[in-house]
């Protein structure tokens, strides 16, 4: 006999997919023209996981560099030594970009590429994760070296009626290495490119910074040993380095520059398993502890109740200062959202894991007959879900416009698949299609959702995944000079951007 969770669950199961086939057989010839003339589409790429050049031109070692090639970190074994040399081979991107015929909008400018600055200020800064965190190192002409490049790169955009947007991703977890990159590092990229860049994103993902870098040290710096409480000092400073940088740029640069900053989170958005009270709680808690960790200060002034209940005094405090420099720091939210999952209350954790424990939630990937949850369906009626719930939550913040800044779906290196079967990414097509179709029901709906950029522009580095995974529109040949090929999700694009094919 089936149990009551389980019919529940298949229940709900039942209701999504009904939902979301009649979305989507609603808008099967869905175009850009469907979507509002301001809306922003794009697509990203990270410089860690593209540039390569690590040792080149006196750029300097990031935590990256150091974490990726110690052994054991990296499941293939590989590094990013080269990644996909998109440093000397950035003007042949944006030459086939702009050969691609994609008219894309970055915010009110005409842009494609989000290129992170992020990763090379990062490769400025070598930090001790001993003691105190005193050791940082901030070479004027490692500084001078990456300014120099990303000026190039940003010059060659320009001139192609390409613009940018660009990450300065200042973080670290300690106030004197907080201080050194305001002071240096974001100044820096202020005055150098304000002229040209006009949308800057603080941090991304500090969730996967605190908790995979800090808690189960998949990620760099790969610390596991203070895990119960490393990971929340870690956000905390994040939200502080995002808060300082924010009210540089609104004293210093913003009204002379005209630009706009914000904050981008991401989340594998939840849907409780069952209508039971206690996994509606549990599904809340689950979203606190990824978006309301980040954006509850910045709306409130404080973590989510519910994370000072579970956590007690491993949750540091903000101080009356830090409070006013938080409150409506952003102009706009960034969101990376990949898929989502049932959530269901559990007092005990199968996954043996601190940070779910702790949340008491179990995250469901199969149904209890052992059937995957991993449709299409399922990850993009997430969409809908955090749409909506985003417009809501980010009320009390000036309904501050959401942007999707990263959403895709992955392919497995496989080295026996055929080339041309690699190139004809037709799963990842429908992926796209059924997004954008959610998407454009939730700006119906009413979310002030104002822009869509996918990830990612080629296939890259993937962090601690190596080369395993495929995210890109363009396709990268690791074994015949990382030569540029454009898989069908490239073609699929430009097509739906010129209105010639449809979601």
């Amino acid at each position: 006999m089936a149990s009551t969770a389980m019919i529940e669950g298949l229940e709900k199961k039942r209701k999504i997919e009904e939902e979301w086939r009649s979305i989507y057989a609603t808008k099967q010839s869905l175009t850009r023209a469907d979507f509002p003339p301001d809306f922003t589409f794009g697509v990203a790429t990270a410089a860690f996981q593209v540039e390569g050049a690590c040792d080149e031109d006196g750029r300097g070692p990031s935590i990256w560099d150091a974490f990726s090639h110690a052994p054991g970190n990296i499941c293939d074994g590989s590094n990013a030594h080269v990644a996909v040399d998109q440093y000397h081979r950035y003007k042949e991107d944006i030459e086939l970009i702009a050969n691609w015929d994609l008219e894309l909008t970055d915010f009110l400018y005409h842009g494609v590429v989000f290129f992170q600055v992020c990763d090379s200020l990062l490769g400025i800064v070598e930090i001790s994760t001993t003691t105190a965190m005193e050791s940082i190192w901030l070479s004027n002409t490692q500084l001078c070296l990456n300014e120099e490049w990303y000026v190039q790169l940003a010059d060659t955009i320009s001139a192609d009626g390409l613009g940018t947007k660009v990450n300065i991703e200042g973080i670290r977890h300690y106030n004197n290495v907080i201080n050194a990159l305001l002071d240096k590092g974001m100044k820096l990229v202020f005055s150098s490119f304000g002229d040209r860049v006009k949308n800057w994103i603080t941090i991304n993902e500090p969730l996967q910074t605190a908790v995979n870098g800090y808690y189960t040290g998949v990620y760099a710096p790969g610390r596991r040993e203070h895990s119960s409480n490393e990971p929340y000092l870690v956000a905390h400073h994040q939200l502080l380095a995002h808060a300082e940088a924010v009210s540089i740029y609104n004293k210093k640069y913003k009204d002379k520059q005209g630009g706009q900053i914000g904050l981008v989170v991401d989340c594998e958005w939840s849907e409780a398993l069952s209508d039971r009270v206690e996994d509606r709680n549990a599904t809340t808690r689950r979203l606190d502890f990824q978006l309301g960790w980040f954006l509850d200060p910045i709306c409130f002034g404080d973590y989510p109740e519910t994370m000072r209940e579970k956590l007690g005094d491993r949750l540091p405090k903000f101080s009356e200062r830090h409070k006013e420099l938080l409150k409506n720091s952003v102009d706009f939210i960034g969101l990376n959202h990949y898929t989502t999952r049932f959530v269901c209350h559990a007092t005990v954790n199968r996954e043996d894991n601190d940070f779910y424990r702790v949340q008491e939630v179990e995250r469901i990937a199969e149904w209890e007959g052992g059937e995957t949850i991993g449709s299409i369906a399922l990850a993009l009626y997430g969409s809908l879900g955090h749409m909506e719930s985003s417009r809501l939550h980010f009320y009390e913040i000036q309904q501050s416009p959401v942007y999707i800044t990263e959403n895709g779906m992955d392919d497995e290196e496989d080295e026996t698949s055929p080339f041309n079967h690699m190139l004809d990414d037709k799963l990842r097509v429908s992926y796209y299609k059924g997004y954008l179709a959610a998407i454009h029901q939730a700006i119906k709906d009413g979310a002030n959702v104002r822009g869509y950029f996918a990830w990612s522009l080629l296939d890259n580095f993937e962090w601690h995944l190596g080369y395993t995974k495929r995210f890109g529109l363009i396709y990268v040949d690791y074994k015949n000079g990382l030569t540029r090929h454009l898989k069908s999700s490239a073609y699929w694009f430009s097509q739906f951007l010129k209105a010639e094919g449809g979601a």
